[in-house]
């Protein structure tokens, strides 16, 4: 008889466990979330980009680079290898265009999610971060942009231990920077499956460069989206299932001190700055149980939020864009330069809106 007492109080204990677990995960997800459509006008889908635009960022002469065919467990996939394109926003024709691969670099693994730009000053090199996942590892490509017949030279390929599952990175030198780790685990099952469902602040921030690599910000529950302050003192982390944006300071040695949080009540994915203004543009995620689970009949939405002064006592929070997913599904980005606004998507197309 005891036994079968403590068979029925264990089943009740972990019956109750499963039941928080779905109730904190339908929570974190905002699963219960339905969008009201807030259209830009003059919205165009940008040509060739059938296969998402997971990333996308704009260089000061309007130049913007986009990563596309991103393979992510769980979401569509394009049957090709990732590509990186190349957008003139100062073109009306608004047409992609990939770059050229180098011959030695192996396309056919190439798998690409984030990116970032650094500009060498010593002789104006721009060199392309982009964090790839070949067969779901997670390792760092380093390009050479070429602009003039608009290719990339492959430098070189870092991995490390501490960049075991990377969402997003920043560059801060010519082979340093600061990349987020979306899970703890690497398993596909418990990275896919238990892990999100346990829900814990298990994710970090690590700075990396040839000489040092260390963890340097932990403690969020998803850390996705990362980019850094126009006078690049600070860093700015999204956490997406926190629905916020971390401000943290940097310090001579590159560690990071949190300064504080900005709610969006958003799945905050990539990060985009105003390089005039210090403004951050957020693609977000407004219910990440749709974008999740995908059901071509009740898509996942897309939303733009703008931050606007992050380091004051009270920044302003803004929603720019939202569709319900019948126009855009699944926005990761959005950039703007010249008075339009590109918003790219984790496996859907990109959108090129007016701001004015």
């Amino acid at each position: 008889m005891g036994k079968l007492v403590w068979i029925s109080i264990i089943i009740a204990g972990l019956s109750a466990f499963l039941g928080e677990r779905v109730v904190n995960f339908r929570k974190r997800a905002l699963a219960s979330r339905e969008l009201v459509k807030n259209h830009l006008p003059n919205c165009v889908p940008l040509k060739n980009l059938d296969h998402g635009s997971e990333d996308i960022t704009i260089l000061g002469n309007g130049l913007a680079l986009i990563s596309t065919g991103l393979q992510y467990p769980g979401m569509p996939t394009s049957d090709g290898p990732g590509r990186i394109f190349v957008l003139d926003m100062n073109d009306s024709r608004l047409k992609p265009v990939e770059l050229r691969m180098p011959r030695n670099f192996d396309l056919e693994s190439f798998n690409p999610h984030g990116i970032s730009v650094y500009i060498d000053p010593s002789d104006d090199t721009v060199n392309l971060f982009v964090v790839s996942h070949p067969e779901h590892k997670s390792q760092v490509e380093l390009f050479k942009f070429v602009e003039d017949d608009f290719s990339l030279v492959h430098l070189k390929t870092i991995k490390h231990e501490l960049l075991h599952s990377v969402n997003d990175i920043v560059a801060v030198g010519v082979e340093s920077f600061y990349a987020t780790n979306d899970h703890y685990f690497t398993n596909p099952f418990i990275k896919g499956l238990v892990e999100p469902f346990l829900a814990q602040p298990w994710s970090n921030v690590v700075y990396y460069s040839p000489e040092d690599v260390k963890v340097v910000s932990e403690g969020y529950y998803f850390a996705n989206g990362i980019n850094i302050s126009p006078d690049k003192s600070h860093i700015y982390v999204a956490d997406l299932f926190d629905h916020n944006v971390h401000v943290l300071e940097r310090k001579e040695d590159n560690s990071l001190v949190s300064i504080k949080s900005v709610d969006v009540g958003s799945l905050v994915d990539n990060i985009e700055l105003d390089p005039e203004t210090g403004d951050l543009w957020l693609g977000c995620h407004p219910n990440g149980l749709k974008a999740f689970m995908f059901d071509p009949n009740d898509p996942a939405g897309s939303e733009v939020i703008r931050i606007q002064n992050i380091h004051s006592d009270q920044p302003v929070v803004t929603q720019v864009y939202a569709d319900d997913g019948h126009v855009l599904i699944g926005s990761s980005v959005a950039a703007t330069y010249g008075g339009k606004l590109l918003i790219g998507t984790v496996f859907h197309k990109g959108l090129c809106c007016d701001l004015n």
